[in-house]
């Protein structure tokens, strides 16, 4: 196990291009499970890359242990990566994959012998030790995969998107398999996707990143129920979150968010940083857990009237689709609620779950701390 520290990292490929990797700054404590999670282009790839010594950064500190590593060579800095294309030997069985950095290390046969059963153990492969990678499928391909990294005892794992070959019921058993061998082993990973859901059920940490800068840094819970931005909250989500235009201005000495022209508006509660927040076009985001059916004619929270456009039964949800603003906006609802295309549904939802984004920055308007905290949340929702 290792403490991993990246102190403004950068990585540019030629003078005049734009940086890949922008002041990167991580902390990862010895035994956790960090996920670099964002769109394709975005340099988690390559930050992975410049962690396992397979690119050179350009500027900033690499350290594990409080060691420097930026200039060491790959072999050097006790790391393992499991690649995406799973990168087998053909010709060889699954034992010697599993036991070829072992040999090229020059561990006595009576080790090898014994870590490789280990491992197999380990990942419940050892039927599999005498066939070669073409004989497998792409689980137990992953597996072996896995099981060479595994055999090194490294001080750091790195898995580059694993899963993105596999089919979604094996994606969902590689998962588990992957946290539970965390659980056992405890050795700092970084795992890259592109996958929400595995960023939110594996990680300990997860950093989410957009053209090659860290948006947020934080527990998975954190980056859901907080996001710093619009993009973090569009991201990360699935359903994704909602997002409503409105505009915000004063009335009667209160700042409201005016949506649907008057229809509905939340009202904002005075105070620090509420000053100049006035007449200006925000985002509201409210995801779609967080909608539901009114209950009888309760006013408390007011309600929302809104014609279904599609439904998606999903099993244990159904997503229902509506219009608002102009809007499509998602309702996650229970699964035996009947409803139909062109049924009125009266909705409510929480204010204190809403979030207000600037709608030309897409900063976080209403955040804690933020330059705009008008006391963190909305007090209150009022529909017509």
């Amino acid at each position: 196990m290792a403490r991993l520290q990246l102190r403004n990292v950068n990585k540019t490929y030629g003078s005049g291009l734009p940086d890949t990797l922008k002041a990167i700054d991580l902390a990862i404590d010895s035994g956790e499970f960090l996920i670099l999670v964002g769109p394709s282009g975005c340099g988690k790839s390559t930050l992975m890359n410049c962690i396992a010594g397979l690119e050179q950064i350009s500027g900033g500190e690499i350290l594990v242990d409080d060691a420097d590593i930026s200039g060491m060579s790959p072999k050097d800095r006790d790391i393992a990566m499991v690649f995406q294309s799973y990168a087998l030997y053909p010709t060889m069985s699954v034992r010697d994959n599993i036991a070829f950095g072992l040999k090229i290390r020059k561990m006595p046969q009576a080790a090898i012998d014994e870590e490789v059963s280990r491992v197999a153990r380990l990942l419940q492969i050892e039927h599999l030790l005498g066939r070669k990678p073409g004989q497998l499928s792409g689980g137990q391909q992953q597996r072996v995969a896995m099981g060479r990294a595994l055999a090194r005892r490294p001080k750091i794992y790195l898995f580059d998107e694993p899963l993105s070959n596999l089919d979604a019921k094996l994606r969902v058993e590689m998962r588990t398999e992957i946290k539970l061998m965390h659980q056992r082993l405890k050795t700092t990973t970084v795992y890259v996707t592109h996958d929400q859901i595995e960023a939110m059920t594996l990680g300990d940490k997860v950093a989410v990143m957009k053209d090659g800068v860290i948006q947020q840094f934080g527990t998975p819970q954190e980056i859901y129920n907080d996001p710093a931005n619009l993009f973090v909250a569009s991201f990360i989500g699935s359903p994704p979150m909602n997002f409503i235009p409105a505009r915000l201005t004063r009335q009667d000495g209160r700042l409201l968010a005016l949506l649907d022209s008057g229809q509905a508006r939340c009202e904002l509660p005075l105070g620090v940083g509420a000053a100049g927040m006035e007449s200006r076009e925000v985002i509201l985001g409210i995801r779609p857990e967080q909608i539901a059916l009114a209950a009888g004619e309760s006013n408390s929270p007011p309600c929302l009237r809104a014609e279904v456009q599609v439904t998606e039964p999903t099993g244990p949800d159904l997503l229902v689709f509506v219009t608002l603003n102009q809007t499509k906006v998602c309702c996650r609802l229970a699964p035996d609620i009947s409803c139909r295309i062109g049924d009125n549904l009266t909705l409510q939802f929480d204010p204190a779950k809403v979030l207000l984004f600037d709608a030309a920055s897409g900063e976080r308007l209403d955040a804690p701390g933020s330059a705009h905290d008008a006391t963190g949340k909305v007090a209150q929702f009022k529909g017509r």
